[in-house]
Order: structure tokens, then sequence, then C-alpha cells
């Protein structure tokens, strides 16, 4: 049993002077790749002069989270990966946790650990929390955060399985990654790990989050919250993830009503005057459109491995509840 942390790298140097120490005090020794993603700053001297132990990988142009990790691992010999953020301070003991659970649980595909704020640990952090999952529409959310509602870790979630894991920190076995395709790399970045997780699901397997297991998160290092781009991936992937791992009827209506509430999203934010995000809305949905046009046929999970249709964790809206009926908590929603 061999496990390969990878941590992709764009422009990060400031995050591996601060991290990178951590990561290898934490890991076995020759287990940490750095696979450069087309960066522009001095990271690859850096890495070269301060941490000849550290295997780096060189990629030539950034190809996004999904296009940049399946690029490195294609060369990884390992059973394992860990696709571990460069923001990432992992705690002592928070490798072996996740290995021993995989170990034992073999219908398990990912886990992650409990993602923290590194500004406050004793909050979870947005990307991922305690563990992730969908409503009716496909919006996500976790355990531990809902929308911009963060709870304070206060032991109220244990391990479990879950439909989604975070990218910031996810173990996955190397086999079953390849099985399924790997990341979407048309996603190039935000929700591919969800599609990952879900098509994990479609083809037979499971995903948990480790409660034993804890990293903290800087989080929002690539692209801010607001930022027009994140907007526009974020739309667009959220449209796609639904049209790739949905079939029939329901892909359709999902879609539909997706569709409106992506239109009272753009009134949100006319009314709030963020008109380059209403743009960015406007543009993620042409983007969808091209792509059920010209790429959708290379992207779906082959008939071969379906085991059992997805499921919906949440089978209501997450936006009704959170916006209306004012549940801001995991444990408010009712199922």
């Amino acid at each position: 049993m061999s496990v390969a942390i990878v941590i992709l790298n764009f422009n990060g140097k400031h995050f591996l002077e601060k991290f990178l120490p951590s990561v290898v005090a934490s890991c076995p020794k020759n287990s940490i790749y750095v696979a450069d993603n087309g960066s522009s700053d001095d990271s690859i001297d850096f890495l070269k002069n301060q941490y000849p132990e550290v295997h780096l990988l060189i990629g030539e142009g950034n190809l996004g989270y999904a296009g940049g990790y399946n690029r490195a691992l294609q060369s990884i010999d390992a059973d394992y990966y860990v696709l571990m953020n460069s923001d990432i301070e992992p705690s002592e003991n928070w490798l072996n946790p996740l290995v021993d659970y995989m170990e034992n649980n073999p219908l398990v595909a990912a886990a992650q650990p409990f993602i923290l704020a590194y500004q406050d640990p004793t909050y979870f952090e947005y990307a991922g929390a305690a563990g992730g999952y969908w409503d009716n529409l496909g919006f996500p959310f976790c355990r531990g955060r809902i929308f911009d509602s963060i709870e304070k870790n206060e032991g109220q979630y244990s391990t479990s399985l879950v439909q989604w894991a975070t990218g910031a920190c996810l173990l996955v076995r190397s086999d079953i990654y390849w099985q399924v395709g790997g990341l979407d790399a048309y996603f190039f970045a935000h929700m591919e790990e969800i599609d990952l997780c879900w098509r994990f699901q479609r083809a037979g397997y499971q995903v948990a989050a480790v409660a034993e297991s804890t990293v903290k998160h800087v989080g929002g290092g690539t692209l801010d919250k607001g930022n027009p781009f994140k907007t526009y991936l974020n739309f667009r992937n959220n449209l796609i993830l639904l049209y790739k791992n949905l079939s029939g009827w329901e892909k359709w209506s999902t879609l539909l009503f997706r569709m409106g509430a992506d239109g009272l999203a753009g009134i949100r934010y006319l009314l709030s005057g963020e008109f380059a995000l209403i743009w960015a809305i406007v543009k993620a949905h042409f983007a969808f459109y091209y792509y059920i046009l010209v790429h959708h046929p290379k992207q779906n999970l082959p008939n071969a491995l379906i085991k059992k249709s997805s499921t919906i964790m949440y089978p209501k809206s997450i936006l009704w509840a959170y916006f209306m009926q004012k549940k801001k908590k995991f444990s408010d929603l009712k199922y």
C-alpha cells in the first residue's frame, strides 16, 4: 500500500513557503509531489533549492485544477492519491486515519478530513467542512456550512458517508479514480470534485468524511469569492454536473428549475449592482449550451460502469430552507 501526496501549484510560492514544512513533517518520506501547473513565479527554483526531497512535476501551461491533476497523476504510481491544495496545513496525524478508514471500507473510493478554517480553527472552513451534499437542484452544501453560514466545530459531526468530498484535501483510490475517468478536465476548476464523487457513486462506490483527520485551509487562494470568472465557472459547471449525472425526465426538469434559480441569482446581483456577476451568469449559460452541442459525448460515465442511478441526499431545495425557512445549520434540515 503506497500513498502519494500531490500538491498542485500555480504561482503559489508564498503558500509553499508557509505550509510545505508541515506537510513534509506529517507525511512519509518520498511520498510528496508538487505538480507545477505552469507557474510564472519562482516556485520551481524555490522547490529545487529548498526541498530537493520533494518530487517536482513540471507541466506546461495552466490546465486548471482538473486538467493539472490529471496530467500529474498519470506519472505517479501509487495505491492512493491525496489531492491537496497548497494552502492546507495538516495536523500532525492526519493521514493515517484517512488511509485506515479506506483500508477498512473497500467500497469507499474517496475520503476527506474535516476541513477547519486556518484563520480560526474552532470553525469549519467553507470548502468542504465536514463533508458535502447537494439538494434537488444540485446546489452544494456541507455539514458545518450552508451557503455563507459557517458552524463552529463542537464535535457535532462524526465520521460518515457523504455525497461529495472536497478537493481541497481528498484521498482517492488510484485504480478507481482512473476507472471512472479521473477529474473532468472540461470543468477546469470548481465542482470538479463533486462530479468525480457523483461518478464514484454511480459506479457503485461510496464517499466519506473522516472526523479523526483534520486539516486547516486558508481558502480563496486562487480566486476570491466575488471574482466574475469564479462565478462563471460555478454556474457553468453546476449545469454541466446535472447534465452529466442525471438522466431522462429528471435531468431536464431539474435543469429547467435550476436555470430559473440562476435567473433569480441574476436579479439579486442586479439589485446589489454587481453587473459583472450578471454577465458571468449569462456567459455560463451560453457556455453550457455549447457544451451540450459539442463536448457532452466525451464526458459521460461509460454505461458498463453504471451500477445504480444517483440519489439526492437532500430531496428539497436548500435555497428555500436557508433563505425562506432560515435554516442555517445542517442539523436544522429535515429529510
